[in-house]
């Protein structure tokens, strides 16, 4: 199996990349998540349904998941640092379209080109990551993570104090996160040229280069199926937090009666806790091993989503918090596991984690407004309190040696 070492694999870890790269993820997410935040309003102002919403996830969700395995693909070959650029200036198209759609086909265009900047983000992103990581790859993994999870968070927030009371229109104003967004991928895409630049021009050490293989000897089927399985359990605990960004509001509208404000701030604490867990699961991965944190994200947030349904507003508020703070702890380990299978594929697996599961869960959102039209949105979540019972397809993953750097 050809392995591929990343740059950073002989000094520390580029605390200005990685934190770079975790702002450039906070606003590309950030921009993203106002697709769900603007639901509440959209869904009044164009006379839509769950299915209708559930479609609009699902068109930004494809866009991303069709394109990103294919793009990491290519720039595992060809690294095309700068193309990051190139997929803000998409997102920020969509950012504007979905200001001033001014009907619902233009809804779903605007929600594509979101997903289609997302797509070329994520695989040249996650490379750099790893790159930048002097091996600490879960330290690496989780800085990145934490922006990602908190700009998703901050969408909701933003929805609540500046959406809500402006109207459609004022999505435009996020336009300069965007453009902020592009300054902060020119400087790190140089940053990435340098360092690629210089560790081509330093000798390689002959005892590194004949070293043992870094990972055990697995066969491409036993890979293929362990891949699977890791993509299985993302799915499982995007489609919950899909479930979550496209219809929470509505279920605590209905359910509880709050305002829409109060279910955007809800909302927030929901996707803020995701930030926190993926930070402090990356770094603990490191020190006790993946499978460890795999075991708790499945084992430690399943009672609590089986309670959910049943908790009162304030209970609703503190449980959800809990899981999202557990669930999202797992997502550094799943990543790093499948990087330490297909070491020299790491476009590839950004593209599938960060595109296919997330696709997935795009799907399972879509389908998901299709059964709360039919049997009602407090339904949908007593069905969903039983996705994280998926994870327990983990028993099945073959052991990969945990390497420190």
């Amino acid at each position: 199996m050809n392995i591929s070492k990343p740059i950073a694999s002989t000094r520390r870890a580029d605390l200005p990349v990685l934190f770079a790269l975790s702002a450039t993820h906070l606003l590309n997410d950030m921009i993203q998540s106002l697709i769900p935040a603007i639901y509440p309003i959209i869904k009044t102002a164009y006379a839509l349904d769950f299915g209708q919403i559930g479609l609009i996830t699902l068109t930004f969700q494809i866009t991303a998941s069709l394109l990103q395995p294919l793009v990491g693909h290519y720039t595992d070959k060809n690294p095309m640092p700068y193309s990051m650029v190139v997929g803000m200036g998409c997102t920020l198209t969509g950012l504007i379209g979905l200001a001033y759609a001014g009907s619902y086909p233009l809804l779903l265009l605007a929600a594509a080109c979101v997903g289609l900047g997302s797509s070329i983000f994520h695989p040249e992103a996650t490379r750099m990551a790893r790159n930048a990581s002097g091996g600490q790859q879960g330290l690496a993994q989780g800085i990145f993570q934490v922006g990602g999870q908190s700009g998703g968070a901050l969408g909701p927030l933003l929805a609540a104090f500046i959406i809500v009371p402006r109207g459609q229109t004022s999505v435009a104003w996020f336009s300069a996160a965007a453009l902020l967004a592009m300054i902060l991928m020119v400087w790190t895409a140089r940053r990435y040229a340098a360092l690629s630049k210089a560790a081509a021009a330093a000798p390689k050490p002959t005892k590194i280069a004949t070293a043992a293989p870094a990972t055990p000897a697995h066969t491409k089927g036993q890979i293929a199926f362990a891949i699977t399985i890791l993509v299985i359990l993302l799915f499982s605990k995007n489609a919950y937090s899909q479930s979550f960004s496209s219809y929470y509001t509505f279920y605590l509208i209905g359910k509880f009666g709050v305002s829409v404000q109060a279910s955007q701030l809800m909302l927030f604490l929901f996707l803020a806790a995701a930030a926190v867990g993926a930070l402090a699961g990356g770094i603990i991965g490191d020190r006790v091993g993946r499978n460890r944190i795999l075991w708790f994200s499945i084992l430690g947030a399943l009672p609590f989503s089986l309670l959910l349904p049943f908790a009162d507003l304030f209970w609703t508020g503190v449980l959800t918090v809990v899981i999202n703070l557990i669930m999202a702890s797992s997502f550094a380990a799943i990543l790093i596991y499948a990087m330490e299978l297909m070491p020299g594929r790491i476009g590839l697996i950004g593209g599938l984690f960060y595109g296919l599961s997330f696709g997935l869960g795009g799907l399972a959102a879509a389908i998901l407004g299709e059964v709360a039209d039919w049997i009602g949105i407090e339904a949908v979540y007593r069905i969903c309190a039983f996705l994280p019972a998926i994870g327990l397809l983990a028993w099945f993953l073959p052991k990969v040696e945990h390497r420190r750097g």
